[in-house]
């Protein structure tokens, strides 16, 4: 059977980069895009298939299904941590709605696959907040993580009651220089790029030692392939795997995009995003992940930055 790929959240920071690779592995016309009410650019539009659909919208979602005859869902929306506690309802309602129509639709349909993302948001200020196990204290402290932790045992429970292949990862801090910042409480490891190349100086959001896994868009996107591709029996975790690359401080980043951006300067004013940032890990185990199926990250943070720098001069030039 060829694989009909449908992935939600197509518009968001990991959907506008998994498409165009999973697009490039597929075939264009097998990767259906599906966006909540952002408009494409007529590239992304011209690309391939792109419908309109609310997750929450659980007839929309069934019309897609059948019109392309879906087999592999990558279910990827949501609202991040920090526009997560400015709106609970909102992500409550768009995250948990939205992945059961998913999960219920992926057992009716039986779907093949069904990739969701999880977050570092899951752990919480209980959680070892060095080498974080994959098993470990799950008490997180935001709605965005609460939705997460939610999200992760529903998906458990749709693998064991039902059969379903549901995958996840737990992504760490996402850096990319194609989508700009989006609501999340590590952004500042993306806006600082952005405001280095615009005005030499950046006001960082948390303080100067705040040290969070962190890891290149790139990395992410194989990431997710990966565990899509590898055999079900090496998949042990049907919760979410940790995911890891590297971590760094707040400093430590600043002081690499210095060594690219003459005068550049960074000052450290935290706000509300601290105390979410204070509740996440430093660092992550993640080795059920390299374990299992094989996972090995392959950017360091210098090669993070010669590649958005690169990239934004281009962009914003």
């Amino acid at each position: 059977m060829d694989e009909k790929i449908m992935v939600t959240g197509s518009m968001g920071q990991i959907g506008s980069e998994l498409i165009p690779a999973l697009r490039e592995k597929f075939g264009n016309e097998n990767v259906i895009a599906v966006g909540h009410h952002t408009e494409p650019d007529q590239a992304f539009k011209d690309a391939g298939p792109f419908e309109i659909a609310d997750a929450q919208d659980k007839e929309a979602l069934r019309g897609i299904i059948e019109k392309y005859n879906i087999n592999i869902i990558y279910h990827l929306v949501g609202i991040l941590s920090a526009v997560g506690e400015a709106k609970p309802d909102l992500a409550w309602n768009v995250n948990m709605v939205g992945l059961k129509n998913i999960l219920e639709l992926s057992v009716e349909y039986k779907i093949g696959r069904l990739f969701w993302p999880s977050s570092i948001a899951a752990f919480g200020p209980t959680t070892p907040l060095e080498n974080t196990p994959q098993k470990t204290i799950l008490e997180p402290t935001t709605m965005y993580g609460v939705t997460k932790v939610a999200g992760e045992l529903l998906c458990q429970y749709y693998h064991i009651k039902y059969g379903l292949d549901v995958r996840s990862l737990r992504y760490p801090g996402i850096i990319s220089w194609k989508t700009p910042p989006g609501g999340g409480t590590t952004d500042y490891a993306v806006a600082i790029y952005y405001e280095a190349l615009e005005k030499q100086s950046y006001e960082c959001f948390v303080n100067e030692n705040t040290t969070l896994p962190m890891m290149y868009m790139d990395d992410a996107v194989r990431a997710t392939i990966e565990i899509m591709e590898a055999d079900p029996e090496k998949i042990t975790v049907r919760t979410a795997y940790n995911l890891t690359a590297l971590s760094f401080s707040a400093s430590e980043l600043a002081d690499n995009v210095g060594k690219y951006i003459n005068d550049f300067k960074c000052t450290f004013k935290p706000d509300e995003r601290q105390k979410i940032a204070d509740s996440w890990p430093s660092t992550i185990d993640d080795s059920r992940a390299r374990k299992d199926w094989g996972w090995q990250h392959k950017f360091d943070l210098d090669k993070i930055s010669v590649e958005m720098i690169k990239n934004l001069k281009n962009k914003i030039k």
